[in-house]
């Protein structure tokens, strides 16, 4: 099966979303957006993008690909269970799929999260309520959660 590849321009940055079939495997910022494929599942992704983008859309709908190790993907699943404009920390997220000490762990798998925004890594902060980090940078984590906030 082909890989299809779309393009949105969100308010911080061009985002590519890679679907296969009927399923998204991913979703990352990029620098430029280029000529997109065009299907069922592209339009679909694209449509809830832009809903969440203008405060509409509070939990998406499409089915999700998840490729990684057990780990990553238990701490992936994690993330697309914290409710919207809410925020757990690395060690609340680490100790709800079992692993109380593996918080560091957490930041890795979190950073290698292929599908952003819709897999909310975002909403994931450090035992004292900052940032942290984010693989797609520290003000588009910020920007997400202050979006999240104010339609909350």
């Amino acid at each position: 099966m082909r890989q299809e590849v779309g393009y949105y321009r969100s308010p911080i940055g061009p985002l590519r979303i890679v679907v296969m079939g009927v399923n998204l495997i991913g979703i990352d910022f990029v620098e430029k957006i280029k000529e997109s494929d065009s299907s069922a599942m592209l339009d679909d992704v694209l449509r809830q993008l832009n809903e969440y983008f203008l405060g509409v859309r509070k939990v998406f709908d499409v089915n999700l690909d998840l490729v990684g190790t057990n780990f990553q993907k238990q701490a992936w699943q994690r993330l697309i269970n914290i409710p919207y404009g809410e925020t757990l920390s690395y060690q609340e997220q680490a100790r709800s799929i079992g692993y109380p000490k593996a918080y560091r762990a957490i930041g890795n798998a979190n950073g290698k999260n292929p599908i952003t925004i819709i897999v909310p890594c975002h909403r994931v902060l450090t035992s004292t309520q900052e940032i942290g980090g984010y693989s797609s940078g520290i003000h588009r984590k910020k920007w997400l959660l202050e979006h999240e906030q104010r339609f909350k």
